[in-house]
């Protein structure tokens, strides 16, 4: 997974001012404790902690999707579906990955991939070659077409953003260049302490 969940830190507030502006989750009530029991200084530094994060996530998942739309809108082609989007965008970051890596990475199942992969190479996005070592091993490659094409819509969200980040204050701008950095932390952080799977 990596740095997923910040993957679109550089496509900050492209909405459009005055619309789509986050506002933040509502406050949820305190965690429920035995009747008596005081919360201690960890606990509410865990609890604030938890609320922040919250937060974070919720605006992550807002700017995503607001620069994923803005960008469609104003792009030429047929935009791909976002599960096409995101396995191409990691077959171009990894050349060879296999069927079950790809779905590792992604948290998906196996053969969801393997759909992704069937329409993917329909379309002459991506290269399905056999494994020198096991033949019964697709790997998996991004094509010439789909790097070009990889390369044109990460551009123009990046000159989507930028637009959208000049309008801001210099207060805010400052405040989201070192944002960057701790987010990049963060998403290192819970990849070391992922639960195991059930």
């Amino acid at each position: 997974m990596g740095r997923s969940i910040v993957s679109s830190v550089n496509d900050i507030a492209v909405a459009a001012p005055g619309r789509g502006r986050y506002r933040g989750p509502a406050r949820g009530r305190p965690d429920q404790r035995p009747h008596g029991q005081e919360a201690g200084p960890g606990d509410e530094q865990l609890s604030a902690a938890r609320s922040t994060a919250a937060e974070l996530l919720t605006a992550i998942s807002v700017i995503r999707r607001t620069a994923r739309r803005a960008a469609r809108q104003a792009w030429a082609q047929q935009p791909l579906p976002p599960a096409q989007s995101e396995l191409l965008r990691l077959a171009a970051a990894r050349p060879g990955l296999t069927v079950a890596d790809a779905a590792q990475e992604l948290r998906v199942a196996p053969n969801t991939v393997s759909t992704l992969v069937g329409r993917l190479t329909g379309a002459g996005l991506l290269s399905r070659d056999k494994s020198p070592q096991d033949g019964r091993t697709a790997l998996l490659t991004a094509t010439e077409k789909a790097r070009q094409r990889l390369a044109e819509f990460r551009d123009l969200r990046a000159d989507l953003a930028g637009q959208a980040l000049a309008r801001l204050t210099e207060e805010d701008r400052r405040a989201l260049a070192r944002a960057a950095p701790a987010l990049l932390r963060l998403s290192d952080e819970m990849e070391r302490h992922e639960p195991a799977a059930r």
